[in-house]
């Protein structure tokens, strides 16, 4: 088996302890065997190490993350030894034999055996390796049944038995800033924090967020007419698990943030999640593709300038092309249809006014006779959008056979010819095609 122990780190002047159950959840997203133990976190990683490109790949995430956090963390074999490998301070336990590195460790190391500490020392023991060489008959005699117990666990001679951790359905974690924080820039340091934490919670769950919102409480000590709190919603364009770019969004939001009175506590909690489609993994290393995708790029632009300067074109749930397009904010979550009713290709430049064309021989002319190629592809509809034109009410309903056409001058076009009573079956020019 293979164990990580993860031990909060007591605090400093500089950063906030992360607790044992906020760092347990986080955990989840490696294994779902974790446990809280005493005041620290066990976790088995052993089957996941595929999943992780091996166990060298794991325990280096486990690490690095762990490190971000505010935690050492200690490998061993079992759960108890790793467990009293990070209470000695030593981070490996395959180093050697499993014997061997327990035996050295003094007695406060595992709790069942620190309980006895006094009367031990009297006997002359000192270390975990003494203990063990004394007669186990006596030891059961004079001592509780779980000294034995915990010793033949942490030295894997019985299995090891723990109630694991269960994953929470909705995401909420706070912490305490060591200082006051004056500046919305200042609060990116803890809400890093608080964005690992999230972004593990997301990995458990296969979830990807598209709206976080981050929450900031004042000093009590601010003036009577300041809010006790204040708060900020980020949006992204599309479900993600990146908390570097979670970052960097909220890095650009937080800059015009103005903050009434210092700040002592924040709380992160996921507004909107998504179920996170997987995709396949590329032949092409990561390292080699370079820039960040346009949804990214326009997110961060977005932060910058305001919801209102960016904006993207969908197509509308309308098969007559000059109301199948529109353009909405970027962060907005609309889904384009896709315009499955058509049988001709969608034209790639659209007139803003169809061009009437003149007729040779009932065909249609535009720089040459045109040949038809595809169609008639009718499109019919309309009679519910009306418009005030000049004070009336104007249905702008519509009833045409498209054809994909060709000049022997312009290239591929897209016309139409007009069926509605009154048009006189014109031929009109809507659109050109790349």
């Amino acid at each position: 088996m293979y164990w990580a122990a993860l031990v909060p780190l007591s605090s400093t002047a500089s950063e906030s302890q992360i607790d044992q159950q906020s760092l347990g959840i986080w955990a989840l997203q490696f294994s779902p065997r974790v446990a809280l133990v005493e005041a620290s976190v066990l976790v088995e990683v052993e089957a996941s190490a595929r999943l992780f490109h091996g166990m060298d790949m794991l325990r280096e995430r486990i690490e690095q993350g762990a490190c971000e956090l505010g935690a050492r963390v200690a490998w061993a074999p079992t759960g108890l030894a790793a467990l009293a490998l990070a209470k000695h301070g030593v981070s490996d336990g395959f180093s050697m034999p499993l014997q061997q590195v327990l035996d050295r460790l003094p007695l406060d190391t595992i709790t069942a055996v620190a309980r006895h500490q006094p009367t031990l020392a009297r006997v002359g023991c000192r270390t975990l390796g003494q203990v063990r060489a004394l007669p186990r008959g006596g030891i059961g005699r004079r001592f509780d049944k779980s000294l034995l117990s915990a010793l033949d666990e942490a030295y894997g001679l019985r299995p090891e038995s723990y109630d694991w951790l269960t994953l929470p359905e909705s995401f909420h974690a706070r912490l305490e800033l060591m200082s006051r924080v004056e500046t919305g820039p200042a609060l990116l340091f803890g809400a890093r924090r608080l964005l690992l934490q999230m972004v593990g919670w997301l990995r458990a769950r296969r979830l990807g967020t598209t709206a976080f919102t981050v929450r900031w409480c004042y000093d009590v000590m601010r003036g009577k007419s300041t809010n006790p709190s204040g708060e900020l919603t980020v949006r992204t364009a599309t479900a993600t698990q990146d908390v570097e770019h979670l970052v960097r969004l909220l890095a650009e939001h937080l800059a015009k943030v103005e903050l009434e009175a210092p700040a002592g506590e924040l709380e992160l909690r996921v507004a909107e999640a998504e179920p996170l489609v997987e995709e396949s993994r590329s032949l092409i290393p990561d390292t080699i593709r370079k820039g960040a995708s346009m949804a990214l790029t326009l997110e961060r632009i977005q932060a910058r300038l305001g919801e209102d300067c960016v904006r993207r074109p969908i197509l509308r749930e309308d098969h007559r092309l000059e109301w199948i397009q529109t353009w909405v904010q970027s962060a907005g979550r609309t889904r384009a249809p896709s315009a499955e009713g058509a049988h001709l290709p969608m034209p790639s430049w659209i007139l803003d006014k169809p061009l009437q064309l003149l007729e040779r021989d009932n065909r249609p002319v535009y720089q040459g006779t045109l040949q038809l190629l595809l169609g008639p592809d009718r499109i019919e509809g309309g009679w519910w959008h009306r418009v005030n034109a000049q004070g009336e009410e104007t249905a702008l309903n519509v009833q045409r056979d498209y054809w994909l056409a060709i000049s022997p001058y312009a290239g591929v076009l897209c016309v139409f010819q007009a069926r509605l009573a009154g048009d006189k079956t014109a031929w009109f020019l809507h659109g050109h095609y790349g």
